[in-house]
């Protein structure tokens, strides 16, 4: 099986790393010598798809993860307001990692291996030529913006939460880091996630449709909502458009739309880049049954990847969109109830847990 992967995002790399282990020729088509990475921007990644990446795509050293043990969440006032808390009996959460990082190991990875190549290519219309040629049996898709997708994939359930994401590490002094403290303050969600015992990532997401801010209103938002850290400086702020999507026919022919073409969804729960190993593992495994079982791997695999995923990842991205729009109402009407209802719901251990154990295995209906 020969397959073409277009874009060379950290998503495109893990799919294609997965299938070179299969021993499936992969060529990535992109349209840029380097991907720029931003060292700001990290991913969180669960208990379960981090033992999935170890054993299906890379195995590499516990040194280039972080782990978190805790989840605290806060309303306005940090100290007295915690409104809930996930743990599980000092057990890993999940993991923290840079995604220049990753991108780098799993691109090192692929360079040694005789079924992968990638592909620079200046000229516009290759789209165009991949599908005349039919050297491939299957096209995946991982680029929202290229002519493929405004063709084939422009149907899609869309969500503009008029809000701008910031991002930036912190280095701090040394301090046991291993709890994820998420804010919901007036003016938006401020995620602290640990990456070392001396550096933490933090995620601010801001409304944007009324009012503009400068950097430096976002570092001091940052600092009057620091929960513990001695800051010594940060790194350059970066931000981009929050908005949420849902594809509405997930391929057309032998092209597979995937990665954030695919969904999109708010990063309050660091969901996102779990959602698309967890459609890497529906993939893998159907395309691993063929192999089995020494049926032609053909299109066949793409319709049923997408009955097998499609109500899974469409649930789930409505959940995190409902718990969005449940603190932005929190936010606009402020009650007093409401913190002491989920001070409650986040003391019943039974929800805990299973609320843990969906965003660590997404959920399975």
């Amino acid at each position: 099986m020969n397959v073409c992967i277009i874009g060379d995002g950290l998503t495109s790399l893990t799919l294609a790393k997965n299938l070179v282990n299969k021993k499936i020729n992969v060529h990535i088509y992109q349209q840029k010598k380097e991907n720029n990475l931003n060292p700001s921007r990290t991913i969180g990644i669960t208990k379960n798809n981090l033992e999935f990446f170890k054993k299906e795509i890379q195995k590499f050293s516990n040194k280039d993860i972080w782990a978190i043990k805790k989840i605290e969440v806060f309303s306005e006032k940090l100290k007295s307001n915690k409104i809930l808390n996930f743990e599980n009996n000092s057990k890993d959460l999940f993991y923290m990692v840079k995604n220049d990082n990753f991108y780098k190991l799993l691109y090192k990875s692929l360079l040694k291996s005789k079924f992968f190549k990638k592909i620079i290519t200046k000229k516009d219309d290759y789209h165009e030529r991949l599908i005349k040629e039919k050297k491939y049996d299957l096209i995946v898709n991982c680029d929202s913006n290229n002519l493929l997708a405004k063709k084939f994939f422009s149907k899609k359930i869309d969500k503009d939460y008029y809000n701008l994401a910031y991002t930036t590490i912190l280095e701090h002094e040394k301090l046991q880091n291993n709890v994820a403290i998420q804010v919901f303050t007036k003016f938006g969600p401020i995620a602290f996630l640990p990456i070392s015992k001396k550096e933490t990532s933090v995620v601010c997401s801001l409304e944007n449709k009324n009012k503009k801010y400068n950097d430096e209103e976002i570092l001091n938002l940052i600092k009057n909502n620091n929960p513990k850290y001695k800051i010594k400086k940060n790194l350059k702020l970066n931000k981009f458009k929050l908005k949420s999507s849902n594809l509405r026919n997930y391929y057309h022919e032998n092209i597979l739309a995937f990665g954030d073409l695919l969904h999109k969804i708010h990063p309050l729960a660091g969901q996102g880049f779990n959602m698309n190993i967890r459609d890497i593992k529906i993939l893998s495994k159907i395309i691993q049954n063929k192999i089995d079982l020494g049926l032609q791997l053909d299109s066949k695999i793409l319709e049923e990847f997408e009955k097998k995923s499609k109500h899974l990842n469409f649930v789930f991205s409505s959940g995190i969109d409902l718990v969005y729009e449940f603190f932005h109402f929190k936010k606009n009407y402020k009650n007093k109830h409401l913190d002491k209802i989920l001070t409650l719901l986040g003391q019943n251990k039974n929800l805990n847990n299973m609320l843990i154990k969906i965003a660590d295995r997404g959920l399975n209906i």
